[in-house]
């Protein structure tokens, strides 16, 4: 039973019978008899064994340890499949989100640019004298023109915006 515990373990763990005589310090020899009964290690090795097996004396020494599943690389895949179709969810997603940024972005340059040359710069004419009325008519004039120089980068940035991040089928 101890060698079938110890090979089990061994398995389960992923470790080949040179590996786990490298953490012993061992030869792989001595990790092959023990596994097929021909000799026993004695109380100290058992609990080296133990430690490099991360599985407690008690398991080696007479409960059975499961026999690692074959289908273990069937239970990854699955696992990793999963895990790509979340991600690939993700990414439509963000891709979607910022297809629709661009969007807006572009419907609002438009609308801005419409409301600008709709207005005709009325805050020109107004009378600076009264504080309150300057300090708006600048700040308009201030958004007219830094607008005016950014709108036509910023409409050509969200069309491409659009056009790269449209859904490809």
């Amino acid at each position: 039973m101890l060698n079938e515990n110890i090979k089990n373990a061994r398995k389960s763990k992923g470790l080949s019978q040179d590996e786990l005589a490298i953490k012993l310090n061992v030869v792989r020899q001595t990790i092959s008899k023990w596994e097929r009964g021909l000799s026993v290690p004695d109380s100290d090795m058992l609990i080296f064994i133990s430690e490099a097996l991360e599985t407690p004396v008690h398991i080696l020494l007479g409960e059975s340890v499961p026999e690692q599943e074959a289908d273990s690389l069937k239970v990854i895949g699955e696992k990793l499949e999963v895990v790509n179709l979340q991600l690939a969810q993700s990414k439509a997603t963000r891709r979607k989100l910022l297809h629709w940024f661009f969007i807006i972005l572009c419907a609002v340059t438009v609308l801005i640019i419409a409301i600008l040359i709709k207005s005709n710069s009325a805050y020109l004419n107004w009378d600076y004298s009264d504080p309150e009325t300057a300090v708006i008519g600048v700040g308009l004039h201030a958004f007219e023109w830094v607008f005016a120089r950014a709108a036509p980068f910023v409409f050509i940035g969200s069309i491409v915006g659009i056009i790269l991040t449209r859904n490809r089928k």
